[in-house]
């Protein structure tokens, strides 16, 4: 389904500037942009995949991963085909570069926005994610679709890689209830190299959210001999700190996939070690994914240190939730941070 991308300015060139990621396409008559689902036609940006969901699941919330935010809770997820970066890593890669890779070919099932929020009202969600390819390439599907969640008393969640322009995220943030944003790693170069993309845009994305007020949690794949040295784990975790302590840091374990099937699995001491450092910064809330290690996925209280969220098994198959609707430690009292209810 093609639908007028409205994120977008025509430019006096005659080219259409694309408003809605940082790659800022400009584009003549008949061009995709790097994301491979916004193009002109007809002198206008459409959106090829608006109501076309390449991805439907219904998830634990714990799976975005989002730890503070509404815990215990199911999520509707929804994605298309498409993505502004081209990660040599990517999980996705079957939808997220299935444009790119098939001669601009755009798949994917009829689900308009009013059939999304109905199927999670109807499935009993809390909340639906954006997600499984990065959600700014569909800007003005979710858009449409969090408006009507909103007005169904549901909250809606960005998986993103942080590639939002300003006036994306000024149109988002009052729909927008939380975000979950990659820091890929501190170097430009292996933003350029492995994703096609830049280190810049996003640190700026990240801190212009959360002025915004959106709830952020912040996800760094560690990737044996690429982004897991000592300094870089240390430069992100410095940013997260500066920004705000209470931002929480999922360090998850790399698998060889996609175009990276020659880099070895991320070992649990690596995760462990990046754990620390986040510490030494004073980061309040740091977990470990794609491992089994609930003693690290759990949430504790900064004051008390007490043990208040257990997380065991696959990510959110099992989850106690001590705080109460407030984030108050039942030990202690004190208000730990994030999205209760």
């Amino acid at each position: 389904m093609s639908h007028i991308a409205w994120l977008s300015k025509k430019l006096d060139s005659g080219k259409v500037l694309c408003q809605a990621c940082a790659q800022a396409c400009k584009l003549d008559e008949g061009e995709y942009g790097i994301c491979g689902v916004r193009r002109v036609e007809d002198g206008e940006l459409r959106l090829l995949v608006y109501g076309l969901a390449a991805a439907v699941n219904i998830d634990p919330v714990e799976k975005k991963p989002m730890f503070h935010f509404l815990p215990k809770t199911r999520v509707f997820s929804i994605g298309t085909v498409g993505c502004n970066f081209s990660c040599k890593f990517c999980q996705n890669y079957d939808i997220s570069q299935y444009p790119k890779e098939h001669e601009h070919k755009i798949v994917g099932r009829e689900f308009p926005p009013q059939s999304i929020v109905e199927a999670a009202v109807d499935n009993v969600c809390k909340s639906i994610a954006y997600t499984y390819n990065e959600p700014i390439v569909f800007f003005e599907y979710t858009y449409d679709t969090a408006k009507l969640a909103h007005e169904r008393g549901l909250k809606n969640i960005y998986v993103t890689s942080g590639y939002e322009t300003r006036k994306a995220i000024d149109l988002l943030a009052p729909y927008i209830d939380g975000m979950n944003i990659d820091i890929k790693s501190f170097s430009d170069e292996f933003y350029k190299e492995i994703c096609g993309a830049r280190l810049k845009p996003v640190l700026e994305a990240v801190k212009y959210a959360h002025e915004k007020g959106i709830w952020i949690e912040i996800t760094t794949l560690l990737i044996p001999g690429k982004n897991d040295s000592d300094e870089e784990i240390r430069g992100i975790a410095k940013f997260i700190a500066e920004l705000d302590t209470s931002i929480p840091w999922h360090l998850s374990a790399f698998h060889p996939t996609y175009k990276m099937l020659d880099v070895a699995r991320t070992p649990e001491s690596t995760l462990l070690r990046a754990y620390k450092i986040g510490q030494e910064e004073g980061l309040k809330y740091i977990y470990v994914g794609n491992i089994d290690n609930e003693d690290h996925e759990s949430t504790y209280c900064p004051n008390c240190k007490n043990r208040v969220i257990d997380r065991s098994g696959n990510i959110g198959q099992f989850v106690t939730n001590d705080l109460d609707e407030e984030g108050r430690c039942p030990h202690c009292g004190y208000m730990l941070e994030g999205v209760w209810s």
